[in-house]
């Protein structure tokens, strides 16, 4: 168990740091069109939510290697990728309509606090495999907003998630 706790450590720690320097990506590298398919091509919450998603599937790519330690750590790492993509909008979103205005630090934090939540729920759901009977569902589930990055990043609808709130 000390060895899962150091592996979702240094996990949430890469992820933090890779979802940072993605941040910037798109722009270090010219705004070349195929490095934006994996990296945010500006300031929408669509787009950030590419931060966390990329990052972790990196992490539960190489999470395989544990497998036979951890038969669960797949289907959780899944669970903890779908979950922190998602609470990104979901935090920018409460924080921003309770308060009418959002705050570039506090937007900041969604993705650290994001990173956080979706490593502790790994953590605990690799322990418990309470994941593990939706392994096919969270594979698809992740399948599908991998394609939602590629279409609506060249195909962004006119929606509020894909404009820039800046």
């Amino acid at each position: 168990m000390k060895e899962l706790k150091n592996y979702i450590r240094w996990g949430a720690i890469l992820v933090a740091f890779l979802g940072t320097i993605f941040h910037f990506v798109y722009n270090w590298l010219g705004e070349n069109p195929l490095v934006g398919l994996f990296v945010p091509v500006n300031e929408s919450t669509w787009e950030h939510m590419k931060l966390i998603f990329f990052p972790m599937i990196i992490f539960a790519l190489y999470s395989k290697k544990l497998s036979d330690v951890y038969p669960c750590l797949e289907s959780a790492a899944a669970l903890g990728t779908l979950v922190g993509t998602f609470l990104i909008p979901i935090l920018f979103y409460t924080y921003s309509g309770v308060l009418g205005f959002n705050l570039q630090i506090v937007d900041i934090s969604t993705f650290y606090i994001s990173t956080a939540i979706a490593f502790y729920i790994i953590y605990k759901v690799s322990l418990s495999c309470s994941a593990e009977p939706y392994k096919k569902l969270l594979s698809f589930l992740l399948v599908a907003v991998f394609v939602g990055f590629i279409v609506f990043t060249i195909f962004p609808p006119d929606i509020a998630i894909f404009r820039s709130p800046i």
